[in-house]
C-alpha cells in the first residue's frame, strides 16, 4: 500500500474509483490532468493510495474562492473492500496539512451520513445534510414559455463578464456554510470560465436588455454533467427562470448525446428542490455536510 500525492498515471484508475462507487460527483479526467499538471497553490492538493497498482483511494482538497473568513473543502473516497486499514485517516491528515499551510480556518467534507461519527474524532460536526439527484437528459420536459425580451443563450455566447457579476451575486446569496465575499475578476476567469471541467456550450443563461437575470454553470464532459450553480438574481425571483435556464440546458444535453447529468441540493432549498422534481431528476445519494475548525 502506498499513499502519495497523486501523479498523472493515477488518473484513470481515479476515475475507475469515482465512476463504480460514486459516479453522482462528475470527476472527469481532463479536470484531473489539468489540477494534476497545474502548477502549486496554496490548499491545492490531490493524493492517491495505490494497492497493487490499482487506486483505491482519492483525496483532493482546495480552497472556497472568495470566503471570509478563509474555508477550505476537501473529498475523499476510499474503495469499499479497502476502508478500515487506515487510508481515510491517512488521506484526511494530507487534506488538513495542505489546508492549513494555506492559512484556511475550517474544512468542509460532504460525506456518508454513516461516516459522520468516525468524522467527529477530528472535530466535524454536522450542519445540514446535501441530496443527489440525477437524470437522463433525454427525458426533461418540454420547455416552457419564454418570456418576452427574454433571450437563452449558451454561456459560450455570454460576455464572461457578465457572467462573472451574475456569479458574484449568486455565491452571496446562496444557501451553504461558508461565507462569500467576493472574488477578483481574473481568478474566476480563470478557475470557472476557463476551466476545462466548464462545459460552456451545455450551460445556459438567460438575457434580459443586455444582463444575465438567471443561468445555470455545467461542469463535466460530453458524457456526464455537474449542475454546478443555478441562480436567478435576486429581483427576478419567482417568474419560473431557474426552470427555464436548467430545462433548456438539459435539452442542449440531450442533443448533444450526454446520456447522464447530476446536481445536488441542500436540505431546505425548497424552491431548487421543486425545481429539479418538475424536471424529472431522481434522488440517487443524501451525504452529510461535515465542518472542521482548522
Amino acid at each position: 500500500m502506498e499513499i502519495r500525492p497523486a501523479e498523472p498515471g493515477d488518473v484513470e484508475g481515479a476515475i475507475a474509483l469515482h465512476d463504480a462507487h460514486a459516479p453522482y460527483l462528475v470527476v472527469t479526467a481532463s479536470a484531473l490532468r489539468r489540477g494534476l499538471s497545474a502548477a502549486p497553490a496554496p490548499g491545492r492538493g490531490t493524493f492517491a493510495a495505490v494497492d497493487a497498482g490499482e487506486v483505491v483511494g482519492w483525496a483532493s482538497t482546495g480552497l472556497i474562492a472568495g470566503s471570509d473568513p478563509l474555508a477550505g473543502e476537501l473529498r475523499i473516497l476510499v474503495r469499499p473492500d479497502h476502508r478500515g486499514r487506515g487510508i481515510g485517516t491517512t488521506l484526511l491528515t494530507a487534506t488538513h496539512e495542505e489546508l492549513r499551510s494555506a492559512k484556511a480556518t475550517s474544512a468542509r467534507v460532504f460525506a456518508e451520513p454513516s461516516t459522520a461519527e468516525w468524522a467527529a474524532r477530528w472535530g466535524y460536526r454536522q450542519t445540514r445534510q446535501v441530496h443527489y439527484a440525477g437524470i437522463d437528459p433525454r427525458k426533461a420536459p418540454d420547455l416552457p414559455g419564454v418570456p418576452s425580451g427574454v433571450e437563452l443563450v449558451p454561456l459560450n455566447e455570454v460576455d464572461p463578464r457578465s457572467l462573472y457579476e451574475a456569479d458574484l451575486v449568486a455565491q452571496r446569496t446562496k444557501p451553504g456554510d461558508a461565507k462569500i465575499t467576493s472574488r477578483p475578476y481574473d481568478d474566476w476567469l480563470d478557475g470557472v470560465w476557463k476551466s476545462p471541467a466548464t462545459v460552456l456550450d451545455l450551460s445556459v443563461a438567460a438575457v434580459y436588455d443586455g444582463q444575465v437575470i438567471a443561468f445555470t454553470l455545467g461542469i463535466g464532459d460530453h458524457t456526464k454533467i455537474w449542475s454546478r450553480m443555478t441562480a436567478t438574481m435576486p429581483e427576478y425571483r419567482g417568474r419560473g427562470l431557474a426552470k427555464l435556464v436548467k430545462c433548456s440546458a438539459l435539452h442542449r444535453a440531450a442533443d448533444a448525446g450526454v446520456p447522464a447529468a447530476y446536481t445536488a441540493n441542500y436540505d431546505g432549498n425548497t424552491p431548487m428542490i421543486a425545481v429539479n422534481e418538475w424536471l424529472g431528476y431522481y434522488r440517487v445519494a443524501t451525504h452529510a455536510v461535515l465542518i472542521c475548525p482548522l
